[in-house]
């Protein structure tokens, strides 16, 4: 009978060694997979960046295009290594900051490719687009290259220092004058509309968000827009007013 209990005993151990055994198998075999998985993403990447850089450092317009294609992508694998961005810098200033010639002639004048490339930072929220977004905000003639780039600064939301709102103030207040166009007012309006928060001089919003309810180079939707923002925006003050008497007046009694 004790034989017995004793041949179970060690059986018992025997099987649990095993279990334990196989597990730290399974983890081990885990660790070294992740790790594998790892490096092998990392290397990927940098082979996604070069090509990517290559496509967008090249003279060929469709080629850019295709820089783009592969950067959408990259972004959203979360792919935002150095060459990632690099191209995205490339890309935003194609024509801008950067610029080819020939025979004295600026030869990569592509709009529309800066356009999309400052749409695409959106997806990279740091200090170092939104000062990006911000050189080609107020740096560039073309509206929809300037619509896209208050579109993207609205959505990353850094605005230390009122800087973001005193661009996309001055971006719009310039084209107001030379060139008013309604889709970049409204993308200027929908980016108040989120930085108003972070705005401490409101008078920059305000100011801006007037001048566009009372252009009538603007089309109606978006003068009403402004209206409805302007009121938001009065009405915030108001309450944040009322709340401070409230208060003051909790510590008095």
């Amino acid at each position: 009978m004790k034989l017995s209990k004793k041949v179970i005993a060690l059986s018992a151990i025997m099987i649990v060694s095993g279990f334990v055994f196989a597990q730290t198998n399974q983890v081990q075999r885990g660790n070294t997979s992740e790790k594998e998985t790892s490096v092998e993403s990392e290397y990927l990447n940098d082979i996604d960046g070069d090509i990517i850089m290559t496509l967008a450092e090249s003279d060929e317009y469709d080629n850019k295009l295709v820089a783009l294609q592969y950067l959408q992508s990259a972004l959203e694998e979360g792919n935002t290594s150095d060459a990632v961005i690099q191209a995205l810098d490339r890309l935003a200033g194609e024509g801008l900051t950067t610029q080819s010639r020939t025979n004295g002639r600026l030869s990569n004048n592509f709009p529309e490719i800066r356009r999309e490339a400052c749409r695409l930072m959106a997806k990279v929220p740091t200090e170092h687009s939104k000062n990006t977004l911000i050189d080609i905000a107020t740096g560039d003639n073309e509206p929809m290259v300037i619509a896209a780039a208050v579109k993207s600064l609205g959505q990353i939301g850094i605005n230390k220092n009122d800087e973001t709102s005193d661009a996309i103030a001055f971006s719009n207040r310039r084209n107001r004058v030379l060139n008013p166009t309604s889709s970049l007012a409204l993308e200027v309006l929908n980016a108040f509309e989120i930085l108003a928060e972070t705005t401490e001089n409101k008078k920059i919003i305000i100011s801006e968000v007037t001048a566009i309810s009372n252009d009538y180079h603007y089309v109606t939707p978006v003068r009403q827009k402004a209206y409805k923002l302007l009121k938001a925006l009065s009405n915030n003050a108001n309450n944040k007013s009322n709340n401070k008497t409230k208060a003051n007046e909790v510590d008095g009694n």
